[in-house]
């Protein structure tokens, strides 16, 4: 038994996506919250877009800053003959030697925001022609990225990684209509992402997973953490590390899709990463009352990257996702392939408590 990818996977892809300005290429739509209103099912994308080079020896980087009170898109650039002090390998980043030689990132290489598409049918789906919620300079200078939607009641919670030169935080914003959108602020501190929200208060709080980045001693792992109000969060408690085997997860580990609660426990579909930065997607069944307490889980992952749409693309062997909704007792999987597209699997609800041995 395994997930079925659907037939007309990738849903998204770049060429989908108008750009948000003339001067910019897309990079990528990926990584999408998914919600359920009225008679559709929404994607809230991120979109990836950076300049269009004309020079080869040049990098120019798209940024938001403020000017006299009034946010706009401005631009760094980096000459690879003169600024050669920055390292330019990798297509995301532009990184430099900080002390004792660790390299840290000087830049994205995009200015991602987040844009909303639309299906009646959960396949075919139609994108805005603008972005939904664009990022402000004091708090996603860098941009927004990899949003998840909690529903509560009729409010749609959308946290996502807030993104600026000082660290990646968590940022809240909520809606009802997914036309207009009111910001609550940082929630998690850097370094900070992967957030996903319990979409009902458990033993009187809100709980979420989150996932500090250890600068020093540790790797990135799975916290959980309890608030009176989605706003101020405490009571941590590590909930799960990376694996310290040779394993498809001994990399990194972090929140995935929104837990989704069925007669058995809490489903939680999370990503893990390895050595060589391959991302696949792990499962979990949690306790009811009490979500720190594993009832089950997968050894192996649900998903890793096998098509080629999965393993070539902005950043390849990537299978990534920030949402998933339970229909007529099937799991469906909207998920980021290879950092540019937006694919979708279905497994049955059946078929995961077999795996899982419930």
């Amino acid at each position: 038994m395994s997930v079925k990818r659907c037939e007309y996977n990738p849903l998204l892809t770049p060429a989908d996506v108008k750009p948000s300005d003339p001067r910019f290429k897309v990079d990528g739509v990926f990584n999408c919250g998914v919600a359920e209103y009225r008679d559709e099912i929404i994607l809230l994308c991120r979109v990836a877009e950076s300049v269009k080079q004309e020079d080869p020896n040049k990098i120019e980087i798209p940024i938001v800053v403020n000017e006299n009170g009034q946010d706009k898109i401005d631009t760094v650039i980096y000459d690879k003959n003169v600024q050669t002090e920055y390292i330019y390998s990798d297509s995301r980043s532009v990184f430099k030697l900080g002390p004792g030689g660790k390299k840290m990132t000087a830049n994205l290489t995009s200015l991602s925001h987040l844009r909303t598409a639309r299906s009646r049918d959960g396949i075919h789906f139609e994108i805005d022609d603008k972005p939904s919620i664009m990022p402000i300079a004091c708090e996603e200078s860098w941009g927004m990225e990899d949003p998840r939607i909690t529903q509560i009641g009729d409010v749609y919670y959308i946290n996502y990684s807030a993104v600026t030169e000082n660290g990646v935080c968590v940022s809240l914003i909520k809606t009802t209509d997914f036309e207009t959108y009111e910001r609550m602020g940082i929630i998690f501190g850097p370094e900070n992402k992967d957030v996903t929200i319990f979409p009902e208060k458990i033993g009187g709080e809100y709980v979420a997973f989150n996932r500090p980045v250890p600068f020093g001693i540790g790797t990135p792992s799975i916290w959980i953490a309890k608030s009176p109000d989605l706003i101020h969060w405490g009571d941590q408690k590590l909930f799960l590390a990376a694996s310290k085997e040779d394993r498809w997860d001994n990399g990194r580990v972090g929140g995935g899709a929104v837990p989704i609660r069925t007669e058995k426990g809490w489903l939680v579909v999370y990503h893990a990463a390895d050595a060589n930065d391959r991302y696949c997607l792990g499962l979990y069944l949690l306790d009811l009352a009490h979500p720190e307490k594993v009832i089950a889980s997968l050894d192996m992952p649900l998903m890793e990257p096998e098509t080629e749409y999965e393993k070539e693309g902005f950043f390849g062997n990537v299978v990534f996702t920030c949402g998933a909704l339970l229909k007529n007792e099937n799991l469906l999987i909207y998920y980021g392939a290879a950092d540019d597209k937006i694919c979708r699997a279905d497994i049955s609800l059946e078929d995961i408590f077999e795996m899982l041995g419930v």
